[in-house]
């Protein structure tokens, strides 16, 4: 195959998966609201111990103001509302429940992912809640506070015999789309030796370059699995009615990766977000909105703060 053909190729296959996402678009209106005034958002009551626990001396961006910065990537994580301008998905509810329990207004600021670590680090906002994975190389700069599991999903075909992936061997012999120099590809790489040493088969990976050839790959049959963030895939799950998980994996398998609000580092701020979130958790505001999402698979029991994160590459 030419490479023009090749190019032709993926142009129709994006095409066709636009085509298909616009077309379906409005099913996952019945579970995710993208409308502006979010009605059913999730409210906290002030934490007098989260309150306290912010330090004297801590001096917040705008007086009675949280303010809070994060990157409009796609729902349900965040995303611009049908207004096309108000941020909207799980990050800004809790945003908006952190800022209720500190007794505080919430300022959304939108900012390109690559963008955040330099206003952090500059004072232009007082957190980052963005999907942010904790790593020991971001902990050299940044504090954190968890609030949520970062994990990958598995989603096959509505119509696939595969009922559940939950270690390397249930993947044996698979075929999986997955993006290039991510950490899910390393993982699976991993897994794929294990099953060898096993004596099992390997896992077969094929990389596209998109999320729409990708999804083009599973629908047509050329791959059984694709792997990528939990989050997104909910999203399409929903949004399309063709796809279904079959199960999830850690960022950090075999440890658990988690992500984090993120903090100037020594601003003393973690502490009291830690003790908002895990007061959010007991008073089950936490389950709620994950709920709302469809992301109650991301829940943690609790928040810490600074845990063990993703090692040094």
């Amino acid at each position: 195959m030419t490479f023009f053909k090749k190019a032709a190729g993926l142009v129709a296959a994006s095409l066709l998966a636009s085509a298909i996402g616009f077309a379906t678009a409005i099913a996952a209106d019945d579970i995710f609201d993208l409308s502006p005034d979010q009605s059913g958002r999730i409210r906290a009551e002030k934490d007098p111990a989260a309150i306290a626990a912010v330090p004297k001396d801590f001096k917040f961006v705008a007086p009675g103001k949280f303010t809070v910065a994060v990157s409009p990537g796609g729902p349900p994580l965040a995303t611009y509302a049908t207004d096309a301008k108000t941020v909207v998905g799980a990050d800004p509810d809790y945003a908006l429940a952190i800022a209720d329990s500190l007794g505080l207004q919430l300022e959304l600021v939108p900012v390109a992912w690559a963008d955040w670590p330099l206003g952090l680090a500059s004072g232009k906002y007082d957190a980052v809640i963005s999907n942010i994975g904790v790593t020991e190389l971001r902990k050299e700069k940044f504090d954190f506070s968890t609030y949520r599991q970062g994990l990958h999903g598995f989603f096959v075909r509505a119509d696939s015999n595969i009922k559940e992936i939950r270690e390397p061997k249930d993947a044996a012999g698979l075929r999986i789309t997955v993006s290039a120099s991510t950490n899910q590809e390393l993982i699976l790489l991993k897994w794929s030796e294990e099953n060898v040493k096993a004596g099992l088969k390997p896992i077969e990976l094929q990389y596209h370059d998109d999320d729409a050839a990708r999804l083009v790959a599973l629908r047509s049959g050329r791959v059984d699995v694709i792997v990528q963030p939990h989050a997104q895939l909910v999203y399409i799950a929903a949004r399309d009615k063709n796809i279904r998980r079959v199960g999830t994996l850690s960022a950090g398998w075999p440890e658990r990766s988690d992500v984090a609000i993120t903090t100037r580092k020594g601003s003393g701020l973690a502490d009291a977000l830690t003790l908002a979130t895990n007061d959010l958790i007991k008073s089950g505001a936490y389950a709620k909105i994950l709920q709302r999402w469809q992301l109650s698979e991301e829940a943690l029991p609790e928040s810490r703060t600074n845990p063990p994160g993703l090692p040094k590459s």
